[in-house]
């Protein structure tokens, strides 16, 4: 870097303006981390590098011009948006790295009915974007449990899954075109077509970079229709999660798409259903579209269960009124600082994948790998997990733990619990056959996760520059180097 600190807030605040450049150091603390530190911060210990400044972004002309000034000068930077983040993909680990907040760009472009999609750009909330299709009698089909909070860019720039996604598929594959800028400046647009096959898709370079060659400023994505008068609502209890595997690929396999379909062992079961659950596993469905079609779903799913008398059917109302508490909004948020603050416990998920052979393998070996190796066993007060997005040919399964950090020092807890829990997720699920999902891509484990699996992170960052460039966008260095 051949510019300190001062130079570059200097440079920033010719480009775009000094009211658009922040560097008060509470706000440079916040920036500095994302969720993945929520007990750090609640105590206010911050240890990372700070930033050199915060730029707030309102153009993709202005993140053109800042990202030409800090590729010039090789300036980390960190693309920003909700900030809903919660693995450290938002962490500035780069002394004076620049924090680009893009959340000013909240414009939604437009709404086309006729052609069935939604431009947006990337500051704009997905809850807003979503309130206004609801008013048109149509959806985005996409509700991550951070959707009162997650924006449209970071939503594509972390591959996010939503909880529907066994129905409408998660943000991949309802990216319909977009707009990015490269390093070196170059805006660059993918156009708004429903199909394209000359060569490698190009979108799926720019989705679920998590900042690494590119800053996202706008989206287009499909949108559906919205017909929640038709939603109808499945819960069953059962003795173990075999069982609940079993149905939900039945269900796959016979070709129907429910929008929720999640399976919760008796652990996280009894988190979430208390007033049911009564120690069994959990099982959920919700079928929607039309009326012919939810109810052909929902007389589907039916069929399937009954072939496994010991699942017992319980009240719909129960599982409407768990749908309608999904998702996790401010309020929730700052209930939860409350809560570890009074209590020391940390909540945290890591979701994994596999096929249909080998998920109750992985599931039960990283549950037993924990409980008979991990050295602080004794400090969880929770361990389970869930199923959820299910496909035809595996599914998805979220790991949920609680411990408890109330002797642990702030700076301690993520070394001391979360990376060695994760450790043995991540080896067991890859040992299994399967492998990691979103929560953990290459904007904080780029190197942590693929030296373990050498998938899709590694052949992008490593080699993917040398060995494919269409049109020369992918030469211009990166936004974040691995180098670092």
């Amino acid at each position: 870097m051949s510019l300190n600190r001062e130079a570059i807030v200097e440079h920033l605040q010719e480009i775009v303006g000094p009211e658009q450049v922040i560097t008060d150091e509470k706000v440079l603390q916040k920036n500095s981390i994302d969720r993945f530190r929520k007990y750090a911060d609640i105590h206010g210990v911050f240890t990372l590098p700070l930033p050199a400044a915060v730029v707030k972004l309102t153009s993709a002309e202005q993140v053109s011009r800042v990202l030409a000034f800090l590729n010039k000068h090789h300036i980390n930077c960190v693309p920003r948006t909700g900030a809903s983040a919660t693995e450290g993909g938002l962490e500035t680990v780069v002394r004076n790295s620049v924090v680009l907040d893009g959340s000013g760009l909240n414009k939604i472009i437009s709404l086309d009915i006729e052609n069935m999609q939604a431009t947006a750009q990337c500051g704009v909330p997905l809850e807003v974007l979503e309130n206004a299709l609801r008013a048109k009698g149509y959806t985005t089909g996409h509700s991550p449990q951070s959707k009162p909070l997650a924006q449209m860019g970071g939503l594509v720039a972390t591959r996010s899954i939503g909880q529907f996604s066994t129905l409408y598929g998660a943000i991949e594959d309802m990216v319909v075109g977009l707009e990015a800028v490269m390093p070196d400046g170059t805006i660059t647009r993918i156009k708004n077509v429903p199909r394209r096959a000359a060569g490698p898709d190009i979108r799926h370079i720019i989705i679920g970079n998590e900042g690494a060659l590119c800053y996202i400023t706008e989206v287009t994505v499909k949108i559906f229709k919205y017909m929640p008068e038709n939603n109808l609502f499945y819960g069953y209890i059962l003795d173990n999660m075999k069982t609940g595997f079993n149905i939900l690929r039945e269900v796959m396999v016979e070709g129907y798409r429910p929008s929720i379909a999640r399976l919760y062992d008796a652990e996280d079961g009894t988190q979430h259903f208390t007033h049911f659950a009564d120690g069994k596993c959990v099982l959920i469905f919700m079928a929607e579209g039309t009326k012919r079609l939810a109810q052909a779903t929902g007389q589907g799913i039916e069929e399937v269960v009954a072939r496994y008398p010991e699942c017992k059917r319980v009240d719909s109302k129960l599982i409407e009124n768990w749908f309608n508490n999904l998702n996790w909004g401010p309020e929730k948020v700052a209930a939860e600082r409350v809560q570890i603050m009074n209590t020391g416990n940390m909540g945290f998920t890591t979701e994994v994948s596999g096929s249909w052979s080998c998920i109750n393998e992985i599931y039960h070996r990283v549950i037993d790998r924990i409980r008979n190796e991990f050295p602080h066993a004794d400090d969880i007060t929770m361990l389970g997990g869930h199923s959820s997005h299910s496909y035809i040919n595996g599914t998805n399964m979220y790991f949920v733990y609680d411990y408890n950090v109330v002797d642990c020092k702030p700076e301690d807890e993520i070394n001391k619990y979360h990376n060695p829990l994760n450790k043995i997720i991540v080896e067991e699920t890859i040992r299994q056959g399967g492998s990691m999902v979103h929560h953990h891509g290459i904007g904080k484990h780029r190197t942590q996760w693929t030296k373990l699996e050498h998938g899709s992170a590694y052949l992008l960052l490593k080699g993917l520059k040398e060995q494919f460039d269409p049109n020369g966008i992918m030469n211009t260095g990166t936004i974040y180097p691995i180098e670092k």
